[in-house]
């Protein structure tokens, strides 16, 4: 008993550094993503808004990110984790649209980051547009019909509107029924957005559709006619986008690899004549760009204003494969008619999508474009837009332009990429000012610092830092006081005399902030121990340099150096408490005991394995052995086995090695503190020495975590205390507080969870997006994670996640400043319309007087924004035609009380049509075989119900034979029909048996043509039979 109160004495005793319990509670814990940074993985789908200068990327995965200005980032997370369709801005009204597969319409508020409302549209969505000065979208579906959706600014809703605009009465063949020909583009018109809108269908019909008349006014058919389209190869609209300022352009893609540039009346041309007049079926120009030999569809088209000489034309081809001359650019202007300029740019991988983007320093300074391409593997490729311009303009003449440099888009933290962390939160800092404002290092190539002064930091001012070590050989420290990494310092030197880099990747590191010593070790085996000076670290020094370090050779914060080297590649490195020795893994199984006074090494000693050489990691432990101390070497190698070594000696404690039945990969190893915790069968109960518990080992491999009795280990005798399977591969393990309390694993779904310890009971798990990778941890991942919990991952040179996993734990300062993508003060002066010149190919596109055309150019129309909005609302909230459900619901329900005449139907012969009336087959055009169907139920209706409706006719009028109504009373008190019903009833009898009669000679018609038709095919067989004969015997 006295045992027991000295053991609870004690425990009651027990200081907890770091602010940690005993235990965690799942209160506790809130494993999250609280900042993204650079370019997500899965990303698919562009957009920017021009005027805010915010890009947004979609993902795969349902994920959306944010750049903004000064570099600030943002990401967003649907509730739904499906890929989007369609993407884009409401430009400088805080709002974007995302449209997933399934047809959910997001709403998404820029300013608050949140989903606003998500609206679930009926039928497949093929296409979708935005009015820009007006609230309110265009929905393009697979049947052909365009919708129209309010857009409810203050509440960021979505209401479905009365007009509509069905494919029977903008594609120009009413025959139609169930159309399957999709939507592609929906396009309004630049100077009459408000007025006008283009509709671009699959089969490559154009409508200019006008929206107050509810009516097509111009049609443009790609493919001809019907009897021209048999002999044409078969292509489907894949692109489109205007082609100039005014409207009057239209760039359409196809398919097949084919580009054609088509015209279209501008606002200001009068369209009086009948819509069959008003039809093109020629293009304006056809460019050449090669994608039609290479079988490549045209997948998306751009187009740049550049004042009518430097217009262009950015064309990207789809592939599965990577090919050449996947995107082109082509000059527009006068000469295009004569020559085709264009140039060829070639990014190292298959594009998914491209924009095009402004940027400025000042307000009404100079705006600087850049092209953005995005690769099939999330890398995203820059262009300067205005070197493309040039290269194009010289072109022209006779010099050789430069070819425009491409760059490629990566994290900004070195020149080289990263190989290992290592994170340290929680340092004593100067006290910073509330109301700082961040600065960050410029992301993408056309970002500028516009804050003046030094952006760099200093160990000083850092409350966290950041250590990477680098591919080159290089390290550098990182102000991680914001998620926004600040330079602090760079280390490039190899020795106190070698200033240059050694090339070769870093594999570990380990920093001591109290003693100021970083130890490094790379793939060669080198192991390197650096002692900074005190000057840098303390409070007042504020002029550490990043730049200058890395000129200095960093000897103006580093004091000494000491090299040596071990076998293998370093894996692993710890030191003692004192700093006394250092312990390294290597990754042929070496574990060295080195003292960095010399430096030199101790001894090596190599741990054979069975299966996978390789430590993992290596623990300075005491523990009892037989009644004697013992200082020993606790190592974890990479098929999950455990070994202990004397640490004076080197030799093994024991014969034999401790692993699991089933050895999968190590992860993670460390020794737990015993003390307080109630494991069973760790102490001899019996005995009344008052030692405290011993301590315990935690072994994580990628399918299974395992604590084991340290006391048992050290005799090679497996005592597994606790243990926990995985459902799936982890692949990656560590602990946090101080002293251990709580096992963070990280799986290949993107799972988090937290288990207690020792126990392993499953605290909290949450799924962070975006952090999906195939079962074996990929080499381009690096974890680091802090004592308080806090995980920093770095994917390659693309991306960081910062996760935290204590719900209350404010680890960065100034999130909202970083995170702040959207700027509601912004006031943008909308500029003037630039009038297009009409010269060359493109100045047939309106055919005016010359004369007025060298005098006056066409005037733009600028629309009232506010009274075109009215007007549209008031448009828009009328039915300009009946939906299909009213259609059908008036022939079910009042079928009855359609007033239909037999005489309506016109089953004559059909004369045959014109032309252009788009009609090959006079006789199949002459037959609508749905109108007639419509009008045999309504009549079959009408002789069924004649007795029924008779009974409900008024009282005629005019007078009656006595006799004859008498008659007829009589009949209708028996059930039988009256006078007037019956001459009725047969009228309509005989009217359908002579429509019979001449649908009957129809088809006679139709089947003696078919007759016909395969008689002369067989006569000119035989003909070409009998001259081939002829030709042989000849």
């Amino acid at each position: 008993m006295s045992a027991f109160l000295k053991k609870l004495v004690e425990k009651a005793s027990l200081k907890k550094p770091g602010g940690f319990s005993d235990s965690l509670k799942p209160d506790d814990l809130s494993p999250r993503l609280v900042f993204h940074y650079g370019i997500p993985s899965g990303s698919m789908l562009l957009a920017y808004d021009s005027i805010q200068q915010i890009l947004a990327i979609s993902t795969k995965d349902g994920q959306i990110k944010l750049f903004g200005r000064d570099g600030s980032q943002a990401i967003l997370e649907s509730s739904e984790t499906l890929p989007s369709k369609f993407f884009l801005f409401i430009e400088n009204q805080g709002v974007l649209l995302n449209i997933n597969v399934n047809n959910h319409i997001e709403v998404w508020d820029i300013d608050r980051k949140c989903l606003s409302y998500v609206h679930n549209y009926e039928k497949e969505i093929t296409s979708f547009a935005a009015l820009q000065h007006a609230p309110y979208l265009y929905v393009g579906d697979s049947t052909g019909s365009v919708s129209v959706l309010r857009l409810d600014q203050e509440h960021r809703q979505i209401e479905l509107m009365k007009y509509h605009i069905p494919f029977s009465a903008s594609h120009g063949k009413t025959d139609e029924v169930g159309s399957n020909i999709a939507i592609k583009h929906i396009l309004p018109q630049p100077t009459a957005e408000t007025k006008r809108l283009l509709i671009i269908y699959s089969d490559g019909v154009i409508t200019l559709w006008s929206i107050q008349e509810s009516k097509s006014i111009y049609i443009i058919s790609s493919n001809g006619t019907a009897l021209q389209s048999i002999h044409q190869e078969t292509r489907k609209v894949t692109a489109a986008c205007w082609a100039c300022s005014s409207g009057t352009r239209i760039a359409v893609g196809y398919s097949n690899g084919d580009i054609f540039l088509w015209s279209v009346p501008g606002i200001d041309q009068s369209l009086q004549n009948e819509l069959s007049n008003s039809q093109s079926t020629t293009p304006i120009c056809k460019l050449n760009l090669g994608y039609k030999a290479d079988k490549i569809p045209i997948g998306k088209l751009k187009w740049v204003d550049g004042d009518g000489k430097s217009s262009r034309l950015y064309a990207l081809g789809f592939s599965d494969y990577h090919a050449a001359n996947l995107l082109q650019v082509v000059l527009l202007n006068e000469h295009t008619e004569s020559r085709t300029i264009k140039l060829g740019l070639h990014p190292p991988e298959s594009l998914v999508d491209m924009e095009i983007i402004t940027s400025s320093i000042e307000q009404n300074k100079n705006r600087h474009g850049s092209l953005l391409l995005l690769g099939r593997s999330s890398r995203i490729y820059a262009y300067d837009d205005s070197l493309i311009e040039r290269y194009l303009v010289q072109c022209q003449t006779k010099s050789s332009p430069s070819l425009p440099k491409e760059i490629t888009i990566k994290l900004p933290y070195g020149d080289s990429s990263i190989t290992v962390t290592k994170f340290v939160t929680s340092i004593p800092c100067m006290p910073l000012p509330e109301n700082e404002d961040f600065n960050n290092l410029p992301f993408f190539p056309f970002e500028r610092n516009i804050k003046d002064g030094n952006s760099n930091s200093t160990f000083s001012r850092s409350r966290n830092l950041f250590i990477t070590g680098h591919s080159n050989g290089a390290i550098n420290f990182w102000d991680a006081s914001c998620p926004l990494f600040l330079p602090v310092a760079s280390i490039t030197q190899q020795s106190d005399s070698d200033f240059s880099l050694s090339g070769v990747p870093l594999t570990a590191l380990h920093f001591d902030y109290e003693s100021r010593v970083l130890v490094s070790g790379d793939q060669s085996g080198m192991v390197r121990v650096y002692i900074f000076k005190s000057e840098p670290f303390a409070p007042q020094n504020t002029l550490l340099s990043f730049q200058g370090s890395s000129k200095k050779g960093s000897n103006h914060i580093i004091r000494r150096i000491k090299v040596v080297k071990v076998n293998g590649a370093v894996m692993y490195i710890n030191t003692t408490e004192n700093l006394k020795q250092l312990a390294i893994g290597s990754e042929q199984g070496y574990v060295s005991l080195i003292d960095p006074e010399g430096p030199n090494v101790i001894y090596q000693k190599h741990i054979a394995s069975e299966l996978c050489t390789g430590i993992i990691s290596v623990h300075f432990e005491t523990c009892n052995f037989h009644g004697f101390e013992k200082n020993v070497l606790i190592m974890a190698t990479k098929d999950s086995s455990v070994v202990t070594l004397e640490r004076d000696t080197g030799n093994p404690l024991c014969p034999g090695v401790v692993r699991p039945k089933k050895p999968y990969q190590g992860l993670f190893t460390t020794i737990l503190d015993g003390r307080g915790s109630s494991v069973p069968d760790v102490l001899d109960t019996d005995s009344d020495n008052s030692v405290p518990k011993q301590s315990l080992v935690l072994l994580c491999s990628e399918k299974a975590v395992y604590v084991y009795s340290l006391s048992h280990l050290i005799q090679s005798v497996k005592k597994v205390l606790y243990k926990k399977k995985f459902h799936s591969s982890c692949l990656w393990a560590s602990t946090f507080g101080s002293p251990d309390v709580g096992l963070v694993l990280l799986f290949a779904s993107g799972k988090v969870e937290i288990r207690s310890l020792p126990e392993l009971s499953l605290l909290k798990e949450s799924l962070i997006r975006g952090l999906t990778f195939s079962n074996s941890r990929p080499s381009s991942i690096s974890v680091s994670s802090s004592y308080d919990g806090e995980l920093i991952i770095v994917n390659g040179d693309q991306e960081v996640f910062f996760i935290s996993t204590l719900i209350h734990k404010e680890t960065y300062r100034l999130m909202d400043s970083v995170s702040k993508v959207y700027n509601k003060d912004l006031h943008v002066a909308i500029s003037s319309p630039v009038k297009e010149k009409k010269k060359g190919i493109f100045g047939s596109v309106i055919k005016d007087d010359k004369a007025t055309k060298s005098k006056n150019s066409v005037e733009v129309e600028i629309e009232n924004s506010r009274q075109s909005s009215e007007q549209l609302s008031t448009i828009f909230s009328t039915i300009n035609f009946p939906s299909d459900n009213e259609i059908q619901t008036k022939m079910v329900v009042n079928e009855e009380d359609v007033d239909l005449d037999i005489d309506d139907i016109d089953i004559d012969d059909p004369k045959e049509k014109t032309r252009g009336g788009g009609g090959g087959y006079p006789v199949i055009n002459g037959l609508n075989r749905m109108k007639i169907t419509n009008k045999f139920q309504a009549i079959k209706g009408k002789l069924i119900n004649a007795k029924a409706k008779n009974d409900k006719v008024p009282v005629n009028d005019e007078p009656h034979d006595d006799k004859a109504g008498s008659v007829d009373h009589i009949k209708k008190k028996y059930g039988y029909a009256s006078s007037g019903e019956s001459n009725f009833a047969n009228t309509a009898r005989t009217k359908l048996s002579e429509n019979l009669n001449k649908l009957q000679g129809i088809n006679m018609k139709t089947t003696e043509m078919q007759d016909t038709a395969r008689s002369f095919s067989s006569m000119a067989k035989e003909v070409l039979r009998f001259a081939e004969n002829e030709k042989k015997g000849s």
